[in-house]
């Protein structure tokens, strides 16, 4: 079992390459997860999209000639180019692979170190590629072992305590630029959504009014009943044109796949307007308008640097952490490659056995009625010798030479157990809950 991410993150490819390759769209999310799978050799698939970042996680046989593969699926897929593509993104392989998951869940390499929003969005990715079929026990046993590191982390640092997020970052800065008060001051939040909810909260906290603007008017009327250290106003969606013209603040998080706020929306003010497009795609279209500043998330990084500097020595332990849980990630599927081989090493001895006592009872060599206890002599026999080489076998699977021992010792048995029933025998986690909830439902 071998792994590959293609990664294309705030830190390696621009923002408007990452509005392309943005998966936000159901449809297209389904269509690239087919064209994945496509790939001769690669088994499962993981896809995560947010604002800041497209990682494309794959299960597979062989990593020859996959990168070309993928790149050219997501140039069919998507409106990316290979020219686009070149030189940015990075592949990481096997245990790179696994690191790079693990440091990503544990928010070790989001824009705002430490935010919490990243494992959510993560369960969410693997919760949909599995309902679907994209993925299974492969890509399982990476998930849960990210999500106990992520916790790990958690528990064991500070790197999240005050959590920071995109959102904060956003309303951090427009305190900066009004003087480091929001009071008095109105924001327009477009967007009810997780990052919608996050934002209205910074906001409030900052002492700022807010007009929420959703297309579920339901749904922001929920979330304005839950801020009320503030005055909330809700309006609809095609209140928007107006709204962006008569407020100072802006702030847009929606799950659009095209722009909502429109050049030909935009008009000219006598005052100055900041609006934070914390979303991606981009939600404000580009456009060129005195006194009005637009913050895409990328231009939220000179703060995330100093986020950066003040949690430096907690993410020099969450590292050592993701480091520790990668390398007892590959031991524990060296672990679950040994114990159903030993499995099948018995059952050929017991196999054997018994087909020669059979012969020896044939032949007439042993009475028909000694059967039962020579073939019990015959097996304890072989389990006490067998007891020792599989003792040692187990506690080779930890070292770095397994490897080459567990392939040596399938080609001197000829056995095909080896990953494939590793793989059959493992149940992973989210599948259990699944079957107990729906236990529970009947």
């Amino acid at each position: 079992m071998r792994y590959l991410i293609a990664s294309f993150t705030h830190k390696n490819t621009n923002i408007e390459t990452r509005e392309k390759l943005s998966f936000a769209d159901t449809e297209l999310r389904k269509k690239f997860y087919d064209a994945l799978l496509s790939i001769p050799g690669v088994h499962e698939a993981l896809i995560l999209s947010t604002c800041n970042r497209v990682e494309i996680l794959v299960s597979t046989e062989d990593h020859t000639d996959l990168k070309k593969q993928i790149l050219e699926k997501i140039c069919e897929v998507t409106e990316v180019c290979c020219d686009e593509l070149e030189g940015k993104g990075e592949i990481y392989t096997d245990g790179q692979a696994i690191h790079h998951i693990f440091s990503v869940v544990s928010s070790l390499d989001s824009l705002v170190l430490g935010e919490t929003q990243i494992v959510g969005q993560v369960k969410d990715a693997f919760s949909f590629s599995y309902e679907n079929g994209y993925s299974g026990q492969k890509i399982a046993r990476v998930m849960h072992n990210a999500f106990r590191c992520s916790a790990t982390v958690r528990n064991a640092t500070d790197i999240s305590k005050n959590p920071i997020s995109v959102a904060s970052v956003a309303v951090a800065k427009a305190k900066e630029i009004f003087g480091g008060n929001l009071g008095g001051y109105t924001g327009v939040v477009v967007g009810a959504g997780e990052m919608g909810e996050l934002t209205a909260k910074h906001l409030a906290n900052a002492g700022a009014n807010i007009v929420l603007v959703n297309r579920d008017m339901g749904k922001a009327l929920e979330l304005a009943k839950r801020i009320d250290q503030v005055t909330v106003t809700v309006e609809p969606f095609s209140e928007l044109p107006k709204l962006v013209n008569h407020y100072r603040l802006l702030f847009s998080a929606t799950g659009a796949s095209e722009p909502i706020i429109t050049k030909s929306m935009v008009e000219e003010t006598t005052f100055e307007r900041h609006w934070f497009d914390i979303a991606i795609p981009r939600d404000i279209e580009q456009c060129q308008c005195d006194k009005l500043t637009v913050y895409a998330v990328d231009d939220l990084k000179s703060i995330m640097q100093q986020n950066l500097q003040l949690r430096e020595q907690n993410a020099q332990k969450a590292y050592a952490i993701v480091g520790k849980f990668t390398e007892d990630f590959f031991k524990w599927l060296q672990t679950l490659s040994v114990d159903p081989m030993i499995k099948e090493i018995r059952k050929k001895a017991r196999e054997c056995s018994h087909k020669e006592l059979q012969r020896a009872i044939k032949k007439g060599y042993v009475p028909k009625e000694y059967e039962k206890q020579i073939e019990k002599i015959i097996h304890q026999a072989f389990n006490t010798f067998l007891h020792e080489p599989t003792g040692i076998l187990k506690n080779i699977a930890e070292q770095p030479q397994a490897d080459t021992v567990v392939q040596s010792i399938q080609l001197f048995f000829n056995l095909n157990a080896g990953q494939r029933k590793a793989l059959d025998t493992y149940k992973c986690d989210y599948q259990i809950q699944k079957d107990l909830y729906k236990k529970e439902s009947n």
